[in-house]
């Protein structure tokens, strides 16, 4: 494993350190923006991962799907931005969290263990979490996947782009490489993105569908290297209709597949 190669340098300073589990470089963020982070973001970020943690310990799970609001993305009628998988680590006494996150905008990405302080630390649109407890049966799939390396990188395809098209294999975006994780869990034989593909598609996820016109299509295409939509079908994208997986979905589904009750909102 590697360390995390560069942190903002107010959590730097608090230790809080976070772990690549894949062997492409990548920062603990959106964007490559260098300002410093306020103090008021500091300890509003700090805040909102100890309510989280408080939270969490009262329910007395050990894997759940976390989210959080990086990105005002109402005009999509989506609520959250970005997705991954908080589990207790029993050995350290606090809650880890597995997730993707893509290189400074470009089209590479990495998968990270963090803790909660670096997950939260991201220069968030709100300072709130979705959390949605996974079933017992779920959480015993999963907690043993996210603590290994290996398996929890198995499905990881580092081309990026974030509207990746949910049943194709060119891309993949943070939620959706956590929602074909999920596939790998529950089903074993999903071992590479086109098996867990199929499984979520027999299970009935439906992904979200984006309202993106041309213009702004090929606006993000020329200005944003992590955009792409070459891996939607024609038809649909002419059609202004892009499909993909967002966090909102995702929770959709893992109620309707019976394996955790609604998400709920840590304030």
């Amino acid at each position: 494993m590697k360390a995390v190669p560069a942190l903002k340098p107010a959590l730097a300073a608090l230790a809080m350190t976070g772990v690549l589990l894949t062997s492409l470089p990548a920062q603990a963020g959106r964007g490559c923006e260098t300002k410093p982070v306020s103090v008021e973001t500091l300890v509003r970020s700090l805040a909102l991962a100890e309510r989280t943690a408080r939270w969490l310990d009262a329910r007395g799970a050990d894997v759940v799907l976390l989210a959080r609001r990086g990105q005002n993305l109402d005009a999509y009628g989506v609520q959250w931005s970005h997705l991954g998988y908080a589990y207790r680590d029993e050995r350290a006494k606090a809650w880890r969290v597995v997730h993707k996150l893509n290189h400074c905008g470009t089209a590479e990405s990495a998968i990270y263990r963090q803790g909660l302080a670096e997950f939260f630390s991201d220069d968030l649109y709100r300072f709130e979490a979705g959390v949605q407890v996974l079933s017992p049966e779920a959480q015993k799939a999963l907690r043993p996947l996210l603590q290994d390396n290996g398996r929890a990188t198995m499905l990881h395809e580092p081309r990026y782009s974030m509207v990746a098209f949910p049943w194709s294999t060119r891309y993949q975006q943070s939620n959706q490489w956590a929602l074909e994780t999920l596939a790998l869990a529950m089903e074993p034989s999903a071992s590479d993105r086109a098996r867990a593909q199929a499984w979520l598609q027999f299970k009935g996820y439906v992904p979200a569908t984006l309202r993106i016109d041309a213009m702004k299509r090929l606006g993000a295409r020329v200005g944003s290297a992590h955009i792409a939509f070459d891996d939607h079908p024609s038809a649909q994208r002419f059609a202004d209709r892009i499909d993909t997986v967002t966090v909102d979905s995702v929770f959709r589904f893992v109620q309707s597949a019976g394996l955790a009750p609604p998400a709920q909102t840590v304030p």
